[in-house]
């Protein structure tokens, strides 16, 4: 299911929220938050707005189940943050900051962000679309009846508003099923030729390893980047306690039985891409992002595409054995008469004895009309010049800090080729190690 964004995200910088699936305990009248004691509160518990929240409103803030918030976001926000134990306080907050109308309260934006997603046919028969539902319906009826309760709708604002239990809106947004699934795709998704497809659901290769150890080694879906996403969120492959153990990594770098054995190294571009997203994942999950200074840094590279094309590095060195090398490939702009100046494809993994192979990541700028026509359809590389770049971390920079990319300091070289990048191991563009000059 395409995410929707329910989430009650608030435009102006104060409304954004924490998840919290535990309603905290209701406040005294006069304890820091709440608007403190005033003469309307004394006849609120007779209104029927007051009455109307105490019945539908409440019970949301006090359930322990997750709201419908969950429907579009993995975590920090939750409707139950935008509900405080007072119908007076709850309102006065809202309505301050904007969320509802008061001469046309079926068009508050808290409905309109609450009912956000309800059209979808996916979400036809889910549990948290019938939430959804009533968290709608018990807003909506409760604002009509603010809206009509001159105690409620002519309250003067408060000199101490209440406060709401909110994060930064980017905190929020950062969440989001959509942003957190973008990000899978480039760190994620993007890598699953490096399996040789045996992840890869519906292969040949998966097909027989499901015969030998079941459906579990199938996690790359066949039904794309989110379906793989959501079964990963669900499975046991990631721990968000200690991500770094996280068997998404620790299979694949051999510290964990794997029938697969290596696959990556600490510090290479897989580790990388894997362990950013998972570390991600957990410091969501565990509400570790409390203001947007938090977050991990914007991501302003390029977007990634896997492919199936090899390219090798053949009569390698003695000295590159074992050790991790990385390729950058520049494709020739004949219009310009030069090199492009960033990288058309990357790849890296140790090299062998004799020779290095692996298949290569496709790049484009974000936004670019290469990025759009390869999202459209296979990401390829036509026939023609080409230069790599090579680099080889024989001081193993990479494994002493996972981070950190490989530079000048690690540059053996450069040769310029004829590539074909044709699909499959046997059909790998292949240029000479002894052709790779400074």
């Amino acid at each position: 299911m395409r995410p929707r964004a329910f989430l009650l995200v608030v435009v102006t910088a104060a409304m954004s929220t924490g998840c919290s699936r535990t309603a905290p305990a209701p406040a005294p009248a006069d304890a820091p938050g709440t608007s403190g004691p005033s003469p309307a509160r004394a006849g609120e518990d007779a209104s029927s707005a007051a009455k109307v929240f105490e019945s539908r409103i409440l019970p949301i803030f006090k359930s322990q189940d997750p709201s419908s918030c969950a429907r579009c976001h993995l975590a920090s926000v939750d409707i139950k943050d935008y509900i405080l134990p007072s119908a007076r306080d709850t309102f006065l907050a809202l309505r301050d900051q904007g969320l509802i109308d008061l001469d046309k309260p079926e068009k508050s934006k808290i409905l309109a962000l609450i009912n956000r997603g309800a059209d979808d046919p996916k979400a036809a028969g889910l549990i948290s679309a019938k939430r959804q539902k009533a968290e709608y319906e018990a807003f909506a009826a409760w604002i009509e009846e603010c809206a009509a309760d001159p105690a409620f709708r002519n309250a003067p604002k408060p000199d101490k508003a209440p406060v709401l239990a909110t994060k930064p809106v980017e905190v929020v947004r950062h969440s989001r099923n959509d942003q957190m699934l973008e990000s899978f795709e480039k760190n994620v998704w993007s890598l699953r030729f490096r399996c040789m497809n045996c992840h890869t659901e519906g292969t040949p290769q998966n097909d027989k390893l499901v015969k030998e150890n079941g459906a579990r080694v199938a996690w790359f879906k066949k039904g794309g980047p989110e379906a793989t996403m959501e079964y990963l969120l669900a499975s046991k492959l990631i721990d968000t306690e200690n991500p770094e153990k996280s068997l998404l990594l620790t299979k694949p770098l051999g510290e964990v039985k794997h029938g697969g054995g290596i696959k990556i190294v600490v510090g290479d571009q897989g580790y990388k891409q894997i362990r950013a997203w998972v570390e991600d994942v957990a410091a969501m999950k565990k509400g570790k992002y409390a203001k947007a200074t938090d977050l991990p840094p914007a991501d302003a590279g390029p977007k990634q595409f896997g492919t199936e094309a090899w390219f090798r590095l053949n009569k390698t060195p003695a000295a590159w054995n074992g050790k991790l090398l990385q390729v950058d490939v520049y494709a020739w702009d004949a219009k310009a008469g030069a090199w492009e100046k960033e990288p058309i494809a990357t790849s890296d993994r140790v090299s062998g004895d004799g020779g290095w192979q692996h298949t290569v990541t496709l790049l484009a700028a974000a936004g670019s009309d290469r990025a759009k026509a390869w999202a459209k359809g296979k990401p390829a590389l036509p026939a023609g010049k080409y230069l790599v770049k090579v680099y080889v971390d024989s001081g193993e920079k990479a494994k002493k800090d996972w981070k950190a990319p490989l530079g000048a300091d690690e540059y053996v070289g450069r040769a310029e080729f004829q590539g074909q990048w044709r699909d499959g191991y046997g059909a790998m563009t292949v240029v000479d190690a002894g052709k790779v000059v400074k």
